[in-house]
């Protein structure tokens, strides 16, 4: 059997985002080095463009001012009239837009590279929005065989219902890098070392992919986004039991359905049910008590990728 060679026009333009959150404050502080100092991020023929997304909410070390900045590019808030009623990050949404895209246009970045930190044990994660992309599939093969031994785990958040309008999805290629676990507000020079060394990683793989090397068929293990778990709940809607002790920190760990994942003040227990493994991913994440997750339930399967070179050599 013969794999298919896919010639992917080379890549020029590329943006790495920080302080979607203006809490996540590893892609905060590195993006701000970069843009007093990108000698690191350079690389030859390729333009790359460090940027803060969200300046208000990263001066005041907030997620967000008046909405999620990580939620609204979708076609229905990047299209609203401009007005200052408008919620804050709806209209940065359409500077960005503005600045690196038009989504689902020519004109739109390459890659941009949206860096986040999560209060859940996930270590190192990148973050894939569609299963059939040859060229970051590979991608996430380098950054994850260039890491190891340390562990880099790739979540897949396609999913037929839940609709995120990521910041980086005006990008032809948009890539999440994940890393914690991290509080909000603060700096741990582990998990900025990480997520510097997947960018240093990623940029590498785009040089060597432009300089012409051709990458042979790969598979990567992905976990892939089912459904959100959220807490259980008394009659006046507030939470009523807490992640039970056996879940904490273990993200991206089978989970079966006689295994715990929640804990009554009371001490009693709540099973996962169901009747499969699962994997549990932004297990007990801080930022989204608000959004009713206390975790999400992924799938793992393999996904495959054709081989890939530059279509200029």
């Amino acid at each position: 059997m013969t794999s298919c060679h896919v010639a992917e026009d080379p890549i020029k333009k590329v943006a790495i985002f920080g302080g979607t959150h203006g809490n996540e404050l590893t892609g905060v502080f590195l993006v701000k080095h970069w843009l007093e100092n990108s000698t690191e991020i350079q690389r030859t023929g390729l333009e790359v463009k460090p940027f803060i997304t969200n300046p208000r909410a990263v001066k005041k070390c907030t997620r967000y001012i008046d909405c999620d900045l990580n939620r609204v590019f979708d076609p229905e808030n990047l299209g609203k009239k401009k007005s200052e009623d408008l919620p804050y990050e709806v209209r940065r949404a359409q500077e960005i837009n503005h600045l690196f895209g038009p989504k689902d246009s020519e004109d739109s970045y390459d890659i941009i590279f949206d860096l986040h930190n999560t209060t859940s044990n996930m270590g190192c994660t990148l973050i894939l929005e569609d299963s059939r992309n040859d060229f970051l599939i590979q991608m996430f093969h380098y950054i994850k065989t260039s890491l190891a031994p340390l562990p880099c785990y790739v979540y897949l958040i396609e999913h037929p219902s839940l609709k995120y309008a990521t910041t980086r999805s005006i990008a032809k290629y948009p890539v999440g890098i994940e890393v914690g676990p991290q509080p909000q507000g603060v700096l741990r020079a582990d998990i900025l070392d990480q997520m510097r060394k997947m960018i240093q990683h990623a940029l590498d793989f785009i040089h060597n992919f432009n300089e012409g090397k051709e990458f042979p068929p790969c598979a990567i293990e992905v976990y892939k986004i089912m459904e959100k778990v959220d807490y259980p709940r008394n009659e006046s809607g507030e939470i009523s039991a807490i992640i039970h002790p056996k879940l904490q920190d273990q993200d991206w760990k089978p989970l079966h359905p006689e295994d715990p994942v929640f804990l009554t003040l009371d001490g009693k227990t709540i099973s996962l049910g169901g009747d499969q493994t699962v994997y549990p991913v932004f297990v007990n994440e801080a930022a989204y008590y608000e959004k009713k997750e206390a975790f999400a339930k992924t799938t793992k399967l393999t996904l495959n990728a054709n081989s890939i070179r530059s279509s200029l050599h």
